[in-house]
């Protein structure tokens, strides 16, 4: 079966008609091609799961200059500052009912000549838990700081006393690869870059095609001598441009402002993105085929990108949700281009490890567009 021909001069002037309406506004330029750069600037910052200068409140009742240089670890890291102090525990817990710190850390008398005695002394750590993600996170940072002033405090005891220090059993040694520093910015751009994107081609296949229904353009287009094939190819193309562009601006953005190592593949990326900002533009257009109004078209079109963000592992880790609910996700295309772009600007990944999701990116773009396409020809017929 042959596919119909396109005429190469119909096809340029609605291509030409479609750039100059989309960029003629500047109200349009903006909302095009700045937006997407605020976008990810606002929530680069705003995306992180790091603690800096988590409010500590602190009950010393040691008072001594061991459990001073443990409270000047915690608040020399970054991660700590302490806003409370106070020798009754009930301020600490009055303080964590309030809200007013993350965590308490109680010291108890003997804290110091435990110590210097070589025997185990203790440390009470609370931790507001109703943030469970950055209760852990500070938790970890704590007890890290913690157990490192323990060694190095019962070396010194040791080395003091002539006493030999005990060889450890294990000599443990962690390393993080890919993201030495473990900042969560690292990990959380290139998933913000590929949510912006999303949104940028659901808005430029949905609200432009329902604009023109509404302002009366659409059915004079379909009166005119364009065929369906070329209408729909003449609303798709300029978006795939102009998605496409964004994407550019955001992975400059991403590179240049917040300094995202960029380890894979120019080409990998690329024939990714195309894949999966077509499969944006057919959920898009599939939109614009069941909607008569631009607001319908917009609660549309968040009905289907909230839901694709959360179940997309950008906020919560896919393995961490129930079975049934991991197979679902295997129809979010955003899951499968954060696989893509992670894989590509931290660790480097080829063809040989991201083929499977880029597959999936093409015959989910194939197929959503290829359906779309069938709906909307048959609405414009």
């Amino acid at each position: 079966m042959s596919l119909p021909a396109l005429d190469p001069g119909r096809l340029g002037q609605l291509l030409r008609k479609e750039f100059r309406q989309m960029l003629r506004d500047p109200r349009a330029k903006r909302l095009l091609f700045i937006a997407p750069i605020v976008q990810l600037l606002i929530f680069g910052y705003a995306a992180t799961t790091d603690v800096r200068n988590a409010k500590t409140f602190v009950v010393d009742h040691d008072r001594s200059s061991d459990s001073r240089r443990l409270i000047a670890a915690l608040t020399a890291s970054g991660y700590f500052r302490v806003t409370g102090a106070s020798e009754r525990p009930a301020d600490l817990i009055a303080a964590l009912d309030r809200g007013d710190v993350l965590m308490g850390i109680e010291i108890p008398r003997g804290f110091a000549a435990d110590l210097g005695a070589g025997r185990q002394a203790s440390v009470q750590l609370l931790v507001d838990g109703s943030t469970a993600n950055t209760a852990n996170v500070a938790l970890g940072y704590a007890t890290r700081i913690i157990s490192r002033f323990g060694l190095e405090r019962g070396a010194e005891v040791a080395a003091r006393a002539g006493a030999a220090v005990p060889p450890a059993g294990v000599d443990f040694r962690a390393r993080a690869w890919y993201n030495a520093n473990l900042e969560s910015r690292v990990y959380n751009v290139p998933a913000v870059m590929g949510t912006i994107v999303m949104l940028m081609s659901l808005m430029l296949t949905s609200l432009a095609v329902v604009r023109e229904r509404e302002i009366g353009t659409l059915e004079q287009l379909m009166v005119s001598p364009l065929k369906p094939l070329e209408l729909i190819v003449g609303k798709t193309l300029p978006a795939v441009v102009v998605a496409f562009l964004d994407l550019i601006l955001v992975t400059g953005v991403a590179l240049l402002w917040f300094g995202i190592p960029f380890r894979g593949s120019a080409l990998v990326l690329i024939v990714s993105s195309v894949f999966y900002i077509l499969s944006g533009l057919g959920v898009g257009l599939l939109i614009s085929t069941v909607s008569n109004t631009q607001q319908e078209a917009f609660m549309s079109m968040f009905f289907f990108f909230f839901p694709a963000i959360i179940l997309s592992g950008f906020m919560f880790p896919v393995e961490n949700m129930p079975v049934a609910i991991q197979y679902i996700t295997l129809l979010d295309p955003i899951r499968h281009y954060l696989v893509v772009v992670r894989g590509v600007f931290l660790r480097g990944a080829g063809w040989s490890v991201l083929y499977p999701q880029i597959l999936i990116l093409l015959v989910m773009g194939v197929t959503v567009l290829g359906f779309a396409t069938t709906r909307f020809r048959k609405t414009v017929a």
